[in-house]
Parts: C-alpha cells; structure tokens; sequence
C-alpha cells in the first residue's frame, strides 16, 4: 500500500509511530523511522542532564520492537520533496509514499557573534553531554552564565545549583524578567527561590558577541568561565531549505491535517510546524496522535475528523523540591508541580499520554 516515513523519533515521531501501529495499517504498508540515535532522547530533561543531577540511562526511551516498523538510523541532510525522497548521510537515500518530518528544532542565536562558538547548548543528547562535562570539569567558585530567562535557563540554573553548589550562577535575560511569558505571581515566586538560593539575576541584557569569557552587553562587559545558551530555538535547518511557506518563526504553514498544502502527502510535526501556540513535546504528541488518525482515516477512504488539540499546561522545576506550573489560568508552585512533572517524566518513559 506504500512507504510511510516519520523522520525524527522524538515526542511527535515517536508518539505518530506508536498510534499508527494501535491500529492495523493497511496490508503491505512500510512504517520507517528515522533517527540519528537509536533511542528517543526525552528532551525535556536535557536540562537535568547537563547539570548531572540525572544519568543518561534515565532519559532514555527504547523505539518499538514491531515487524510492521522499520528502524534506520542515520543523519537526515536533505529532503527533496519533488522527488519525494530523504537524502542521509553516508548512506542510501530512502524514498517515500507519504513522510513526517519531525526533526525538532536547533539553538538560534539571534546573529550575536561568536555565540555559537562560545556557548554550550542542551538542544541535543550530544550538546548536552559536552555541557555536563564542561560544567562539571569547572573549578570550585567558577562563574557559570546562563543565557535566556525563559523556562530551560530557569531549569538550568536551579538544577545546577542543586548539583554544584559551590559555582557562582548567573541568569541574564533581555526583558525585565525571568520567565517573562508567565503570571507575575509565577514569574515573583521563580525570582524569590533564586534569591534564595543565590543564583544571581540580570535583566534588560542586549549582547552584541561573545568571546571566551566574556560577554559584551552594550558598552558593558560581563566576565564568565562557562556560558550556556538557552535563548531561543529555531528548526532544524533541513527545514529551513525548504522553498515552503513558513510563519515569521520559520516554520511551515499547514492545512488542518497537518499536512503542507501544496503537498499533501508531506506532513510536519512539532518543532518545525506552525502552530497557534508555542512549541512543546505536549504540542509535539498531540500532533502525532491526529496525523495516525488522518492516516488511518484515508487508509479507510473517510474523510478525517480532528478535534483541536488541547495542551494541558505547563510544568517547569526548580531542582528536585521544588517546581511551579500554570494549568489554564491558575498557577501552582511548590512541591505539587515538581511531583506532576516527574509522573509526566513517568509517563512519557512508558509511552503513556
């Protein structure tokens, strides 16, 4: 019946793969996964493993062992969708009936030079591993800057003050506040445990480059052994080739399938997709679970009937006794979202949700 291809085995490739299979595919359908690793990395909590307060093991997800999935992994370099085939790095390029591109996204730096050289990442298993070894190799009394005030920097900062106590933390940001997209009473709450716990704050910071150990702010200079970069994401440059319309964000322009209009056999996931609401592994999962439903739907000849996805909140944690979140309108902060968030981690581990 044809070659389905998902291409990236995170929230939403992976989530696609496991709802396709619930249901029978069609007789002599080919279900491909691509990866460039043979695991899903749970990127949620690659903040956690750069701090070394987790192990690798733990954020860990193993792919179906199915007869009716196939497995390659491998480097995606380019897609060509006249063609209809995903070119891989040295390998054979593979071609397809139907594809997902669920690649995920990559650090955006905002044209500030010399950030990409000299500030470590968590956007991938493998950045973050280097950051682990880099923050942990630091020198007792070390100054650690964390670039961005959003919901990974604040993840970073409160774990690595968990994991390294004696490092001096700083978190800058260009807004007036950490977690500016938030509640005040949220964003109150985020600054008073970090005044506690003595991670120091700079707001309204405008970088104009970095350099090894330092930062320039304007006519400014700030002094850092180690920078980690948590300010902003893009996606992944397979996506950004493509001629395809895309929203000021850079990602693509979907119909209410998921699919690109002007090829309809192609459909986007996560990261790379334009939604009417910020990127997430919630926002990820939900779209794979409706396109496993429009496939199955035009398997049977029907027409598909989708329901708007609903996210169900957000959960961010301040080391391991604390956390916050914002469920609808109502905010909570304390134990209780630090607790939801590790089920969440639970579930996501065992392929619930």
């Amino acid at each position: 019946m044809g070659k389905f291809v998902i291409l990236g085995g995170g929230y939403g490739g992976l989530t696609l793969a496991l709802h396709l299979l619930e249901q029978e595919p069609p007789h002599g359908t080919e279900i491909v996964l691509v990866d460039r690793m043979p695991y899903q990395g749970l990127k949620t909590e690659y903040y956690a493993l750069a701090a070394g307060t987790v192990c690798e093991a733990d954020i860990r997800v193993s792919f179906p062992t199915d007869p009716r999935i196939i497995l390659k992994y491998g480097e995606v370099t380019e897609v060509d969708l006249d063609r209809k085939i995903v070119m891989m790095e040295n390998a054979d390029p593979i071609s397809y009936d139907w594809l997902v591109i669920a690649l995920g996204c990559v650090d955006k730096f905002h044209g500030i030079a010399g950030a990409e050289q000299h500030a470590h990442s968590i956007q991938t298993m493998s950045s973050s591993r280097k950051t682990y070894q880099a923050l942990n190799d630091l020198n007792p009394y070390g100054q650690v800057t964390i670039v961005g005030g959003g919901l990974s920097g604040v993840e970073v900062a409160s774990e690595l003050r968990e994991s390294r106590p004696d490092l001096n933390i700083r978190i800058i940001d260009r807004g007036a506040s950490i977690l500016s997209s938030f509640p005040d009473r949220l964003q109150s709450y985020v600054r008073d445990w970090f005044i506690e716990h003595d991670v120091e704050m700079l707001s309204h910071v405008s970088l104009q480059r970095l350099e090894p150990g330092i930062l320039y702010d304007r006519d400014k200079t700030i002094l850092t052994d180690l920078t980690v970069w948590t300010a902003g994401i893009q996606p992944s440059p397979i996506v950004q080739k493509l001629d395809l319309p895309k929203d000021n964000q850079g990602r693509v322009l979907l119909n209410e399938y998921h699919q690109v209009p002007a090829y309809p056999d192609v459909f986007v996931v996560g990261d790379c997709a334009s939604l009417p609401f910020s990127p997430s592994a919630q926002a990820a999962e939900g779209q794979g679970k409706q396109v496993a439903e429009v496939m199955h739907a035009l398997w049977k000849g029907e027409t598909p009937q989708l329901k708007p996805i609903k996210l169900k909140g957000v959960l961010g944690s301040l080391g391991k006794k604390a956390g916050f979140g914002l469920m609808g309108k109502r905010t909570i902060m304390g134990k209780m979202p630090r607790v939801l968030k590790s089920g969440v981690l639970w579930m996501s581990k065992h392929h619930f949700g």
